[in-house]
């Protein structure tokens, strides 16, 4: 008896709002997976629930979508993990016997990579500059024409960022070839189309920050971040300034999160046009105050809604027995 009692911890709260809606619904697929996203803290993994649920793909995405529909559910709050990338293993120690053998090879393109950093970079590099250069050419097996394009980029940004004459650390370069390596830049072919990619992204953000009323000034790396998120949703300029005069309005000033999540949700909705969006608030403002919310169906014959009851309780009390069942197993 005593694996019955409903302890303290282990209760999972119901509103009544919500358990109106469901009853109203007469959707038994919609009280079985609005009580898994209960479970899960209203994190929505379909993958996750259609396994806990034993439903097929389209069955469990057909009842989350009806949960929307209810008002029961966001549609933002859809998220499948992201795998974790293996962890790269540790580069070799190399010692100054293996750097001066590179360096001696007279077939190797090594001894000229260094020659042009140095010359790039305006230094003689140290032993320690030398060995994370070798990492990125040994280790990563990165081009030595790659590499040059990863040093001028770096250079590039440093310049940018703070003004003429400054240049990156070898470390920073270092640390930048391994992002790339990640993002698979190991051929001149795809660096050269990650560098227009990132030029075209540039030309762009400083087309934006006049429309955000940022002048004098580059973005920093979370602003860009955002700008590029943004530029790669698809949306045009006038759009992107829209949403920044929703945000003053409502903020007062600029806040960031909240004008990612002004785009984010016409994201969503397909809406990337001035057109669209406005088409999209005329529709809302047509529909009356009560726009967006439910309006629930017409009430069932006595004594059905009694029966309806009793079924949904009875699937929720199966779907707990098989949660505690696969639990203690």
């Amino acid at each position: 008896m005593t694996g019955t009692l409903l302890y303290p911890g282990t209760i999972l709260s119901l509103s009544a709002d919500a358990a109106d809606r469901l009853l109203a619904a007469s959707n038994g697929d919609c009280a079985l997976l609005y009580l898994h996203l209960l479970r899960q803290g209203g994190r929505f993994v379909p993958s996750h629930a259609a396994k806990v649920l034993q439903w097929s793909p389209e069955r469990t995405q057909a009842a989350f979508d009806a949960l929307v529909k209810l008002g029961l559910a966001d549609q933002r709050e859809t998220a499948e993990p992201t795998p974790p990338e293996p962890p790269m293993p540790e580069p070799p120690a190399y010692t100054a016997a293996d750097l001066a053998q590179e360096l001696e090879d007279k077939d190797s393109p090594f001894p000229a990579l260094v020659s042009e950093v140095q010359r790039r970079l305006g230094k003689l590099l140290s032993a320690a500059d030398l060995k994370q250069l070798y990492t990125l050419y040994d280790f990563l097996s990165l081009p030595a024409e790659v590499i040059l394009l990863l040093v001028n980029w770096c250079v590039e940004e440093m310049e940018r960022k703070y003004g003429p004459g400054r240049k990156p650390r070898l470390s920073q370069i270092s640390k930048e070839g391994f992002a790339w390596r990640r993002k698979g830049i190991d051929t001149a072919e795809e660096a050269e189309r990650y560098l227009r990619r990132q030029d075209q992204l540039r030309q762009r953000t400083s087309r934006l920050l006049p429309l955000l009323d940022i002048q004098g000034r580059q973005p920093v790396d979370a602003e860009r971040r955002y700008l590029n998120a943004w530029i790669d949703m698809g949306f045009p300029d006038q759009v992107i300034r829209l949403a920044y005069e929703r945000t003053v309005l409502k903020k007062q000033s600029m806040n960031w999160p909240y004008m990612n999540s002004i785009l984010k949700s016409w994201h969503q909705k397909g809406l990337h046009t001035l057109e669209a969006i406005q088409a999209g608030d005329t529709s809302r403002r047509s529909a009356g105050p009560a726009a967006g919310t439910v309006n629930p169906p017409a009430p069932a014959a006595p004594g059905e809604t009694e029966r309806r009851v009793r079924e949904d309780l009875e699937r929720m009390r199966a779907y707990l027995r098989a949660q505690n069942e696969q639990e203690g197993g």
